[in-house]
């Protein structure tokens, strides 16, 4: 989480860091997090190491344990401060995180993104990504990168519509399997369903998106467990690999080295598979016009293999998981999409009570739950309520979506007529009626400001397409009643999805398998 400052700042800092001086400035306080804390019954220490690196969210609750008891802005941004080592900020104070992800750019004053949270990422992937990079090189890349996922392009009538029918075949074909699995089965068993909905993801983007031409058997039973290891090694990497040795110059010294390495030679494959699509212009490609060589947009495919699989996964299964616990609001959805045959950008529109639920999944349970941030520069930042906070330069920050979506001062009764830590669709209803704008109340599910996530409008069609087919086809029951959350690169429902499912009448499910 930290790094030594260089030479002179480092020096500069140290006497305030052992007088313990507040590093930071300005009518927003921030509050002192201890490194060590015995006996408080803090769930484990406020950084990453090898003994809790596995339970990143535990690490972000520590941050803030016992923070409610603290009066004023401090309850929501606190600071590490440890001698020798840059500051670390951490904040669940929506406005702290608007005004800083707005800042966010290579101009001096300006917050970059930190690259220590996604050092593994960047030895698995390559640096030369739209991920890892930063300032100048961020531009270049998002400009190489990014115009096939933007919204001008998805949302062309011609483009939408071959991407909407291509992805509804998918899920149907899917759906189709699993329906007749339930008719062939004597009674309903439990069912985790992440695994199926990982699978059809990557499907979605290997095969209509990029247009190859993988087998659902490869994708299921090679692809999706590789990148499966790749990433869960990525995370392991980022904190263990201290000296940051590539995998690839590590001997087979381990069974678990070399599971990896083959598991980083799958996902090479399945990379090469999708770039040999651009020759022919099938899937994105057509819309891609660039004459950069493939190997200039290799990172970047590895990347958006990885990373859209992961957040769209992790998005679609919350969705579902919370649908699972909420049957009221199931029935809402299923008589909304019912009749639906066709998924454009008008019927997603007038699917109101969809996107709510799609919303409030959003911002109780962001796949990205953190944003890493660090500050270039000494720089001041103004709240829209006129709070200002002053920021040191090199200071590491952790924009704690996660825990600034979950708080009842942010989402609660008072300011959205429902509990924070409750799943209430309604409540979007409720804002909309109050006029409080989409500016107002923002749940960061795809980041905010310049470096938001380019897949936005990708990821958005793609689990409206899956939920709502899903929900016209079953009922569904968790078999657990509570819902916690597991946490790596992205979070996802700690049971996997574990429901018990039934089908639909047969009118209803045939009309699902239609649609």
């Amino acid at each position: 989480m930290q790094e030594s400052v260089p030479g002179f700042r480092r020096i500069e800092r140290l006497p305030r860091q052992i007088l313990k001086i507040n590093p930071f400035g300005g009518e927003v306080q921030t509050a002192r997090v201890p490194l060590i804390s015995m006996g408080s019954g803090r769930p484990t220490s406020p950084f990453p190491h090898p003994w809790n690196f596995s339970e990143p969210i535990r690490i972000l609750d520590t941050f803030f344990w016992n923070a409610d008891a603290v009066q004023g802005s401090g309850r929501h941004n606190r600071f590490l401060d440890v001698p020798g080592f840059a500051p670390v900020l951490i904040t669940r104070d929506p406005q702290i995180i608007r005004a800083i992800s707005v800042a966010t750019g290579d101009r001096v004053g300006q917050f970059d993104r930190d690259t220590l949270p996604s050092a593994g990422i960047a030895r698995a992937t390559g640096k030369d990504s739209l991920l890892y990079t930063n300032g100048p090189a961020w531009k270049r890349q998002k400009k190489l990168a990014t115009p096939p996922f933007a919204r001008t392009t998805l949302f062309q009538p011609e483009q939408f519509r071959e991407f909407e029918v291509t992805f509804r075949q998918t899920i149907v074909r899917r759906l189709e399997i699993l329906k007749k699995h339930l008719a062939d089965a004597e009674k309903p068993a439990p069912v985790k369903l992440e695994a199926e909905i990982k699978a059809v993801m990557l499907e979605m983007l290997v095969n209509n998106f990029f247009g190859a031409n993988v087998t659902y058997e490869e994708i299921r039973n090679r692809y999706v467990p590789a990148l499966e290891r790749v990433v869960d090694y990525i995370v392991r990497d980022t904190v263990v690999n201290k000296i940051g040795v590539p995998l690839r110059r590590l001997p087979r010294f381990t069974r678990n080295i070399g599971e990896v390495k083959d598991a980083l030679a799958s996902f090479e494959q399945l990379t090469d598979l999708v770039l040999e699509t651009r020759k022919d212009g099938r899937g994105l490609w057509k819309q891609f016009n660039s004459d950069a060589p493939d190997e200039a947009l290799r990172s970047n495919i590895r990347v958006f293999l990885a990373g859209a699989l992961e957040a769209t996964t992790s998005y679609a299964s919350w969705a579902i998981s919370h649908l699972a616990r909420n049957p009221a609001a199931q029935e809402k959805v299923f008589h909304e999409v019912k009749d639906i045959q066709e998924y454009t950008p008008e019927t997603l529109h007038d699917a109101k009570y969809l996107g709510h639920v799609l919303n409030e999944t959003l911002r109780l349970t962001p796949s990205l739950y953190f944003h890493p941030r660090r500050a270039t520069a000494d720089t001041w930042v103004e709240t829209t309520s006129g709070g200002r906070l002053r920021i040191p330069k090199g200071t590491h920050i952790l924009l704690d979506v996660w825990h600034a979506n979950r708080h009842e001062d942010h989402w609660g009764v008072t300011v959205t007529g429902h509990p924070a830590l409750d799943f209430v669709p309604e409540r979007w209803e409720r804002l909309a009626a109050c006029a409080h704008g989409s500016k107002e109340l923002l749940h960061f599910g795809f980041g905010h400001g310049p470096r938001f996530c380019p897949g936005k409008s990708l990821g958005q069609l793609e689990v409206a397409l899956v939920v709502g087919a899903f929900v016209k086809l079953f009922r569904f029951v968790a078999v657990n009643p509570d819902n916690p959350a597991r946490a790596g690169v992205s979070t996802k429902p700690a049971d996997g999805v574990l429901v018990e499912l039934r089908l639909r009448n047969q009118a209803s499910a045939d009309t699902g398998l239609r649609a």
